[in-house]
């Protein structure tokens, strides 16, 4: 199971609150059984496992899903990823490479990354060439 970015469970809260869902509510309406997990991502215990589960999250409270993530101060691969509503399969067939090395750039970045290869992470994360450049170095 990949490493989740940090969810801002009083953010999640505050939007569920303002939509007026119940955790239950907020739950079904994502596919979840239950508002038991709604209620572990709120304390912080947990978070949505997928980048997608997170940006259904974000569309059935009417907010962006970067709202919803605790704000990196230079964000990582990973939480540009997940910005993105991208799975680590989705990345890898983007940039049409292993998905193994699209974990070791989250893992350990790149020194040196090039051109292309930056230009191509910002189009499929739909973000900067600068954010994605300080991404694999942080």
């Amino acid at each position: 199971m990949e490493t989740v970015p940090a969810l801002d469970g009083n953010a999640l809260r505050t939007a569920r609150e303002v939509a007026c869902l119940s955790q239950n509510e907020l739950a079904k309406l994502v596919g979840l059984a239950g508002g038991g997990r709604v209620s572990r991502w709120e304390r912080g215990e947990a978070g949505p496992r997928s980048p997608q589960l997170l940006h259904s999250v974000a569309r059935a409270l009417g907010v962006d899903a970067r709202d919803l993530l605790v704000p990196e101060e230079e964000p990582s691969l990973r939480w540009l990823r997940f910005a993105a509503g991208v799975s680590v399969t989705e990345l890898a067939a983007g940039m049409q490479c292993a998905v193994s090395t699209v974990k070791r750039w989250e893992a350990q970045g790149l020194a040196a990354p090039s051109e292309a290869l930056v230009a191509n992470l910002a189009n499929v994360l739909g973000t900067s060439h600068d954010r994605v450049r300080r991404a694999l170095r942080s």
